[in-house]
């Protein structure tokens, strides 16, 4: 049953009136929790142990932290023997008896897969409904008896208006979405997810599920949300420490390749170019290419005495070397470049001890490794493997015709080298007008002097955008671990996506990943997605349509107009005075245009930058910065100029035409895209 949110009828309900008291029982426990995790005690042991006994209860304070809007369960689950209440995080009470279980545990998995087909062990399952906190209403679905019904509450959970940034889908989650949220941590997965279909919070809500089930191993190797703007990022950073994670790092694709300052941006044919796979092997060439040959033999000084090495054996020990830094499995380098380099030195100061050793001579390790650090060893280092700064490298491939000819030779064209070229080489390399795409090269570089640290497990969203090398920058923070991908080829928007997932799952190194599709839209009307499902036999040929779960009768409104000004005041005023957020969304260079319309008529609203602020209630989004965002209202301004903005100009329409969870008002002064005409 479900029971409307009046005083009159809740009252009277015992079962509600039940469910209310163990609501109130669990926001007990829960402040008992955090008040014996203020309690745990220094046993001032060391200082290391106390630095760790902070961190962790720190860490374990922000897990618990309450928010008064957020209530400690929303389902319960009932079998023959037991019930259990389903929440965001584990509740138990001063004996240690749960009082409500996170909904990551095993024992939760029935409340989002049970059906009356599969009841899986389930007699009842209970949602509920609530209002700023407080319990509403409760919904009951018979699984044993085999009812199937439409549930409300889930509904109203999924069409609650949204202001501000994204919050998670715990209560939500559908049986499709559990199974790639459940899914292991040692498999690698990719979510093709058409819009409204919830594969960014999927995504979150895995590095939840995976923080909780392998905590220990997690906990050492870390979690990464790579994200495709900072304002993204902003929109999703409450998400997991709302499910009680807080330990998760989240960055850009410029935040993690940030070695450079980036002053500039590419020309979109160069921007590719530089994102072209074989950049990499250019790269290894230069970097690879500057080792030279000894042409002398050296003398080693070890415990006061000279030791000959000849030029022979120092050509075995640099061939040696330079094999092993090139001649990597999969890819992955066997020696690193600035390892190479202190293995040499090592080699030289080794051999003189074996030497020293024939003789009679012991040379300790400590004696051996000076040695390697002496003055005659480092000037043959630098003399044949040479120290080597990322940035320099790049910037002397780029401002140096014949340096880049020789690395890229049977690699690159001659138009190609061409065009990689700066036209005006800098004067230095803190003068260089580097760009995003120069900033992933140095970062190639970087990883292949020294390994780049890594984590567990990385999410990485909105990866259809991403080019063959930022692929490969992120896949050097992945080490062993594991990888979700999330995207959607229809949303495709930068001039190297690809037309499958193959190229961007190669790059981030894990070709074999299995690509799971979601097409069910929970969150976008079936309006507002029929109308943008007319551009994919264009922009996506081949790829299935998602399907709305939900209709909404005026949801859509195609709205021409003769001048923008009047018009666009008035809807955005009449959405403003609703509740929920609303996105004005129109082309970057009609930015400053139409928010100086909509303050002319005296609506408060803002221009959305990527800086990582937070957006206002109702904002002005540029077309380039509204992917992964969702507003309640969208008016979009003009699609034809959106359009017109850039080469894939389609794709980035599709985007924004699929950003509204509650209406949709197009408004056009010039014509629609043919697609789109009636």
């Amino acid at each position: 049953m479900s029971l409307p949110a009046t005083s009159e009828t809740t009252a009277a309900d015992p079962v509600l009136t039940a469910e209310r008291d163990h609501l109130a029982l669990a926001a007990s426990c829960l402040t008992q929790m955090r008040t014996a995790a203020v309690a745990v005690t220094d046993a001032g042991v060391d200082a290391w142990a106390s630095e760790r006994l902070g961190a962790a209860r720190a860490e374990r304070l922000a897990a618990l932290a309450h928010d008064p809007g957020v209530p400690a369960f929303f389902g319960r689950t009932d079998a023959d023997a037991e019930s259990f209440h389903i929440g965001r995080r584990h509740v138990r009470d001063a004996a240690g008896d749960p009082v409500v279980i996170d909904w990551r545990a095993p024992m939760s998995r029935p409340f989002y897969q049970a059906s009356p087909a599969d009841p899986q062990g389930l007699v009842r399952r209970r949602r509920f409904g609530f209002a700023g906190g407080e319990l509403t209403s409760y919904e009951d679905e018979f699984l044993a008896a085999g009812e199937e019904r439409d549930s409300d509450v889930l509904r109203q959970e999924i069409e609650r208006p949204r202001s501000g940034p994204m919050r998670d889908i715990v209560a939500t989650i559908q049986p499709d979405q559990d199974d790639i949220v459940r899914a292991p941590l040692t498999e690698s997965i990719c979510v093709q997810g058409a819009p409204g279909t919830g594969k960014t919070a999927v995504g979150l809500h895995r590095a939840a599920y995976l923080l909780y089930t392998h905590g220990g191993q997690l906990a050492r190797t870390g979690v990464l949300v790579v994200g495709p703007n900072r304002a993204f990022l902003r929109y999703i950073e409450q998400v997991l420490p709302a499910l009680g994670e807080v330990e998760v790092d989240q960055a850009t694709v410029a935040d993690l390749t940030a070695r450079v300052t980036v002053r500039a941006e590419d020309e979109p044919a160069v921007a590719v170019l530089k994102g072209d796979p074989r950049m990499a092997e250019v790269l290894r060439r230069a970097l690879w290419g500057g080792i030279s040959k000894p042409v002398d033999s050296v003398q080693v000084t070890l415990t006061g005495r000279r030791y000959r090495i000849s030029v022979e054996r120092l050509k075995r020990f640099v061939d040696d070397l330079r094999r092993a830094g090139t001649s990597g499995v999969d890819d992955q380098q066997v020696l690193h470049y600035a390892a190479g380099r202190e293995r040499l030195a090592m080699s030289l100061a080794e051999y003189a001890r074996r030497l020293k050793e024939a003789g009679g001579g012991s040379p300790t390790d400590a004696e051996t490794r000076r040695t390697a650090r002496s003055a005659e060893v480092r000037a043959f280092c630098d003399a044949v493997w040479p120290a080597v700064d990322a940035a320099a490298l790049v910037c002397g491939l780029l401002s140096e015709p014949d340096r880049l000819a020789r690395a890229a030779r049977g690699v690159l064209t001659e138009d190609e080298q061409a065009l990689l070229l700066w036209s005006s080489p800098p004067r230095s390399v803190r003068a260089a007008r580097w760009t995003p795409a120069d900033a992933v090269l140095v970062d190639e570089v970087a990883g292949m002097l020294e390994r780049t640290p890594g984590y567990g497990h990385v999410v990485v969203d909105e990866a259809q955008d991403l080019s063959p090398m930022q692929c490969r920058a992120v896949a050097r923070r992945l080490a062993a671990g594991s990888l979700t991908v999330l995207g959607d080829l229809a949303q495709a928007t930068s001039p190297w996506s690809a037309a499958d997932w193959s190229q961007t799952l190669s790059g981030l190194g894990r070709p074999d990943t299995t690509v799971r599709p979601l097409t069910r839209g929970y969150r976008v009307p079936g309006e507002v997605l029929d109308f943008a499902n007319r551009l994919l036999p264009r922009i996506a040929p081949g790829l299935p349509a998602a399907t709305a779960v939900r209709r909404e009768p005026g949801s859509l409104r195609l709205r021409p107009v003769s001048l923008l000004a009047g018009p666009l005041a008035e809807v955005v005023g009449e959405l403003a005075a609703t509740e929920g957020s609303t996105g004005v969304v129109c082309a970057d260079a009609a930015v400053a245009d139409v928010v100086g319309l909509l303050q002319a008529a005296g609506l408060d609203v803002a221009a959305l930058a990527d800086d990582g602020s937070e957006p206002t209630r109702v904002s002005v989004v540029p077309a380039t910065l509204v992917k992964g965002l969702e507003f309640d209202s969208v008016v979009v301004v003009e699609p034809a100029a959106i359009v017109a903005a850039e080469p894939r100009g389609l794709h980035r329409l599709y985007v924004v035409l699929t950003r509204a969870v509650s209406s949709l008002v197009v408004l056009h002064a010039g014509d629609l895209p043919d697609l789109l005409q009636a």
